[in-house]
């Protein structure tokens, strides 16, 4: 199904975008209609980014739009600018008229641009479509729009209709889609299989269990993706504030990367054994909370004693990483929005990548700068690992003293998974504000980025 946006080239007209900047300024317009180029004149427009001006025909109708964007040398040049123009442009199908740095991104920022959530209030539609740029594969661009668009759609739906079940029914509902298989953990041999994942999710009444879908070949290359689907988090009885608990419906927002980066791999078939788990929990409060001090026989035997409840989601992701490993994957990739420190350190727009993989992580960087999809490695610095010493079990879920907590939870996974090509994404998924093409509210951060990775690996 194509992502509603994007027009054939057959579908005409398509009004011309032309964009523009402080330097192709007066070249550009030099090439209009004399009759535009006066009104543009009149209209004293600058080619500032993200200005925009609508230019009427002789006959009343959309002659084009001037649309600024940075210089291409621009140290601060955004490939996504074109993703504004989707809630600025009327009612019409277009085109680009001249080529930005990125065509096939500032299509896709276009598409991006234009999301709405309405499950909730009615919402006016956009009615706006582009036709694909020569030369760009409109497929993969519809991919990953459809991504997307199930990333953002499952972290912003409320978590009264987005606890377990509905995580649940989600994941089933792809699985279906792509005729992968769907198994779920839960009750009893949760408790046997998984205690950890069953000791976060079991002060709630809505049962936590863990998600396992499986797609295509087995003599093909594993890659596992797990994403923490912690549906809600008050903290546990080390409770939130707040201010802290506000946003905590997007604390499966890991859970939700993963599966919209699943929809990517599989709808392009790529020749990979692609393997998707999510713990999928609420961290809730009531007489069967897990305390702090309990201590719990994790699946890989390693016991941990709870220094903080509100440090759950490592827990459920050190139980699921010790599943994938069994099967010794060519790549683990790990999503979750893990820790405050990590926003301390990077802000909100820049996940923190862990991994002792230094060719892996220069790849993926590497990806993540083409495809306006950025992250930053941290370490995972070794000398911090008696941070989370604990006197009575094995380890301790959170490290003493307060600093480095982005690092000691990433070492704390690192217990837990023995695979060399691990990666763990520690990303917010939201933006707190409307930047180009990407909406306020929920956002799918790396998936862009590993699959362009392992597009490139594994494409046909």
């Amino acid at each position: 199904m194509n992502h509603p946006i994007f027009a054939p080239a057959s579908e005409t007209p398509a009004v011309p975008i032309l964009f523009v900047n402080a330097t192709s300024f007066e070249q550009t317009i030099a090439n209009i209609d004399d009759g535009e180029q006066a009104f543009v004149r009149a209209t004293g427009f600058e080619p500032k980014p993200g200005r925009h001006l609508i230019m009427p025909a002789a006959d009343g109708k959309l002659a084009g739009v001037l649309f600024g964007i940075e210089a291409a040398d621009d140290a601060l040049f955004d490939p996504f600018r074109p993703g504004q123009l989707a809630n600025v442009l009327p009612p019409g199908t277009y085109r680009f008229a001249n080529a930005p740095r990125d065509p096939r991104l500032a299509a896709l920022a276009f598409a991006l641009g234009a999301y709405q959530f309405g499950r909730y209030r009615k919402t006016e539609p956009r009615n706006v479509r582009l036709v694909v740029p020569d030369g760009v594969d409109s497929e993969d661009l519809n991919r990953i729009a459809q991504g997307v668009t199930l990333t953002r759609d499952l972290i912003n739906t409320p978590s009264n209709d987005m606890g377990p079940d509905e995580l649940e029914a989600a994941a089933r509902a792809l699985a279906e889609q792509h005729g992968a298989g769907f198994d779920v953990t839960r009750g009893n041999a949760l408790a046997q299989e998984f205690p950890l994942i069953e000791a976060v999710g079991k002060g709630s009444p809505r049962a936590p269990r863990l998600i396992d879908i499986t797609w295509g070949k087995d003599s093909d290359p594993k890659i596992t993706l797990v994403g923490k689907g912690v549906c809600f988090d008050t903290g546990g009885l080390d409770i939130k504030n707040d201010t802290g608990m506000l946003n905590m419906k997007k604390d499966m927002g890991g859970a939700a990367t993963a599966l919209g980066l699943a929809h990517m791999i599989m709808a392009r078939k790529l020749k990979v054994r692609l393997r998707v788990l999510i713990p999928a929990v609420e961290n809730s409060i009531s007489g069967a909370s897990f305390r702090p001090r309990d201590i719990y026989k994790s699946r890989k035997g390693i016991t941990v004693e709870i220094g903080n409840t509100d440090a759950e989601g490592r827990l459920v992701l050190a139980d699921a990483l010790a599943l994938a490993d069994e099967e010794s994957p060519a790549l683990v990739a790990d999503f979750a929005t893990l820790t405050g420190a990590a926003r301390v350190a990077l802000g909100p727009e820049l996940p923190a990548l862990f991994t002792d993989d230094d060719a892996l992580a220069t790849e993926l960087a590497s990806a993540g700068a083409a495809e306006s999809d950025p992250l930053w490695r941290l370490p995972l610095w070794r000398p911090y690992e008696p941070m989370l010493d604990s006197k009575i079990a094995d380890t301790n879920n959170v490290s003493t003293g307060g600093q480095g907590g982005a690092i000691t939870a990433a070492l704390f996974l690192r217990k837990f998974i023995a695979a060399k090509s691990w990666l763990h994404l520690d990303l917010f998924a939201w933006n707190a504000s409307a930047k180009p093409g990407r909406p306020e509210g929920a956002e799918c951060q790396t998936a862009r980025a590993l699959y362009a990775m392992l597009a490139k690996r594994y494409g046909k």
